[in-house]
């Protein structure tokens, strides 16, 4: 399966896939240089993933993208309700992208971004800490109870040590902004179970 994977990060939905051949495409070139390491054998690319998607999404048999998500969280919401930013337009490039891959791609998609603070302008599918918009049927899915976001990050002081554990990265050394990248990651065997959805596999969720 020929797939693209936009705004890479890390990789965290990335790193339990197996049998493809990825593009991964990253804005930062220090960020895609982490992923590189993890994944040596995916073609990596430093560059704008909203204008290569439009460039190029109908050579990939699967896309996966997880657009921009903190003016969408509810997290901006009430920072702003708070009075301790200032206002922003929501980044509506999140909808351009489903419009398009529901409108002309050919091949199977998934679009991640966080649960946001308004209602969403197209129905997603909700998973863990995730909208998703795909065009293909996502099972139920849970993240094993002894793992609680919320409660880690109250309770946990080293919260790279925790996230690492979690996610099942070790990041280098000088890897900077550790624990914002641990935070963005999608869970790994949630990003398994999507791919598993896609490829019509039967499994048993968690």
């Amino acid at each position: 399966m020929k797939v693209l994977n936009l705004y890479s990060g890390i990789g965290g939905n990335r790193k339990l896939w197996k049998d493809v051949e990825v593009t991964a495409i990253e804005y930062d070139e220090k960020i895609a240089k982490v992923y590189k390491e993890f994944f040596p054998n995916d073609e990596v690319i430093v560059t704008d993933a909203h204008q290569f998607l439009l460039d190029h999404f109908q050579e990939y048999d699967f896309i996966w993208s997880s657009p921009p998500c903190p003016t969408h969280s509810v997290l901006r919401h009430l920072i702003h309700a708070g009075g301790k930013a200032s206002y922003e337009y929501p980044d509506m490039r999140l909808y351009q992208e489903i419009i398009l891959l529901d409108k002309w791609f050919k091949g199977l998609y998934c679009i991640e971004n966080v649960v946001s603070y308004y209602d969403p302008l197209i129905k997603p599918c909700k998973l863990d800490r995730h909208y998703f918009w795909s065009n293909f049927h996502i099972t139920p899915f849970r993240v094993p109870k002894t793992f609680n976001v919320a409660n880690t990050y109250r309770t946990n002081e080293n919260m790279v040590e925790v996230l690492e554990e979690h996610h099942g990265f070790k990041l280098p050394e000088d890897t900077t902004r550790k624990e914002l990248l641990l935070k963005n990651c999608v869970y790994p065997p949630l990003g398994e179970h999507i791919m598993k959805c896609a490829r019509n596999i039967t499994q048993t969720t968690l």
